[in-house]
């Protein structure tokens, strides 16, 4: 039979002890969570998801819980906690393992601080509460003393620093926060995310990250296979971020066309010039500056530039602030022709090959050289998650290699191809892919497509409910190809204006003051930017498998509620 999920956990026997309730229930999970979950830790789960039970004892009359005596774990059972006989206002970090009998003060230090972890993840996903409780910077320097000293701070003192962190933290993973690319909170992904911190290894070798290193060439070779290239054959790096991803492809290009640049340096190569569109991302011309190649010779529009050599195509699959997507097909034509590296920067729109209703928006990226897909962005693995997919199998190894004979030796046991770290930049290299793997085994790719669908459905509900309404105009004209929604809210003040020089004036200033008061209130919070002769409009990008079609209903009321009388 399958798993109830969550509430299973009381199924086997909750019936013993709860009477009449259902074994599905919260309070019957939660009293057989009480007994199966060490140090308290369900007896907290139940006090932070039974509510509604705390609100009824409230009321007068109600028969009260007996109180917790004083000096016990909060388990309120017989039980053999050792809670109660740790203390950590006397207690250092010196005191945990490794110590001699830190067993014990180390499992409840952490106990403490999942607790905190817990109550923080579920107030996340709570519409009730703020997406932020927002101060000034100068405010939060004086609230909390943030200053690094040369005495140790006692546990106590840690566990309260963990709980001021999460008190002014943005809450990433709730429902209404639309305000970045990358949102929501996967519990797998972050469970994945716990692993991989206890494990606390480095990616360079094999020997000494064996199941990471095999994970990550399963799961690039299936990205491999989803862009479409044969067996999924070619190469492949997770790297810090989509700047990184795509500043490798331009750096591969560079060496592809002239390999000796790798020992002589831009003096031995022509004047290199790389294409790519007006709207991609800042990180191409920020690769080029940290190439060698120079901002100047990244070119955004059609130019005749005699004597230089254009050596690199990047298009892009998903632009940060419209979501449009290059014509991969034409422009690998183009540099079939004149043999040039064609990248595909599908930062924010690769995640779209997961689904079989919006691939086709990819239509030629098969025939790219090298790909950025961000699985921390549409497909909510935390971050950081990058991918830089490569088509030519060794060139990353002989771009990048410097034979580091101690990381690096030639006569290892086992086969030294798994050995990853002399491809990469990096030496010391994160572990990030156990969270994108774990995610995929738990949803599988159909799971990961309906989750992408859902976004992409939410973002033509809202563009088909502002379009023609009152106070609403849209950025662009047409139906947005990704999730970003650009458009501009006209207060009743500005609507009317007949001067469009003053209107425009006025209309710059309108989204800034809004977003200011959805911060100051803490309700939710959306992106605003200028672009070219565009004054400030609002950028919303859904990317939170959390969020509803009620959650936009509620974004535009917010946004004419705190924008009508401007």
């Amino acid at each position: 039979m399958a798993s109830h999920g969550f509430w299973s956990l009381g199924g086997d026997n909750a019936g013993a002890n709860t009477g009449s309730q259902s074994p599905s229930t919260p309070r019957a999970w939660c009293q057989a969570a009480a007994q199966k979950l060490s140090g308290g830790i369900g007896s907290k789960l139940c006090a932070l998801l039974n509510v509604g039970e705390v609100e009824k004892a409230a009321e007068p009359g109600a028969k009260q819980p007996p109180e917790t005596a004083a000096g016990t774990c909060g388990c309120n059972k017989s039980c053999n906690c050792t809670k109660a006989a740790v203390g950590f206002s006397d207690l250092y970090s010196t005191d945990l393992l490794p110590a001699t009998d830190g067993d014990t003060k180390t499992m409840t230090f952490l106990q403490e601080v999942v607790d905190i972890l817990l109550a923080y993840i579920v107030e996340s996903f709570d519409r009730e509460t703020k997406v932020i409780d927002f101060h000034y910077p100068n405010e939060l320097l004086q609230m909390n003393n943030w200053e690094l000293q040369d005495e140790p701070a006692t546990l106590d003192d840690i566990l309260i620093s963990c709980r001021a962190t999460l008190k002014y933290a943005i809450k990433t993973a709730h429902p209404r926060y639309f305000n970045q690319l990358s949102t929501g909170l996967d519990m797998v992904g972050l469970a994945a995310d716990w692993l991989t911190s206890t494990a606390n290894t480095n990616m360079f070798t094999y020997e000494v990250a064996p199941v990471f290193v095999l994970l990550e060439y399963v799961t690039l070779k299936k990205m491999r296979e989803i862009i479409g290239w044969p067996d999924g054959r070619g190469d492949g790096i997770f790297s810090p971020g989509g700047a990184i991803s795509n500043m490798y492809a331009m750096l591969l290009a560079r060496f592809k066309m002239f390999p000796e640049v790798k020992e002589k340096g831009m003096s031995s190569v022509p004047r290199l010039v790389a294409f790519t569109s007006e709207h991609s991302h800042f990180s191409i011309k920020k690769g080029a500056a940290a190439l060698g190649i120079g901002t100047e010779s990244v070119i955004c529009i059609k130019l005749n530039h005699e004597g230089f050599v254009p050596f690199f195509v990047s298009a892009t699959a998903g632009t940060t602030v419209y979501g449009a997507f290059d014509p991969l097909i034409a422009i690998s034509d183009i540099c079939k022709k004149y043999n040039i590296w064609m990248h595909v920067d599908g930062a924010w729109g690769g995640s779209l090959l997961m689904s079989r209703r919006h691939r086709w928006k990819l239509d030629g990226v098969e025939r790219a050289n090298s790909v950025t897909w961000n699985p921390h962005k549409m497909m909510s693995v935390p971050l950081q998650c990058s991918a830089l997919l490569v088509r030519e199998e060794g060139l990353m190894q002989n771009c990048n290699q410097m034979h580091a004979c101690y990381l690096f030796q030639q006569d290892k046991h086992y086969d030294l191809s798994y050995d990853t770290g002399d491809k990469a930049l990096q030496c010391g290299r994160h572990v990030d892919i156990f969270k994108l793997w774990l995610m995929w085994r738990a949803k599988g790719t159909i799971g990961f497509e309906a989750q992408i669908d859902k976004c992409l459905e939410l973002s033509e509900y809202l563009y088909n409910k502002i379009k023609d309404r009152e106070g609403y105009e849209m950025v662009f004209d047409g139906k947005p190809q990704h999730t970003n929604v650009c458009f501009w809210y006209l207060p009743p003040g500005i609507r009317y204006m007949e001067d469009k020089e003053e209107r425009k004036k006025h209309l710059h200033k309108v989204a800034p003051v809004i977003k200011a008061r959805m911060m100051e209130y803490g309700t939710t919070m959306v992106s605003y930017q200028p672009q070219g002769d565009k004054v400030n409009f609002f950028r919303m990008v859904i990317s939170n498998p959390a969020a509803t079609f009620e959650d936009i209903d509620f974004l535009i009321e917010e946004i004419e509620r705190l924008g009508q009388d401007l």
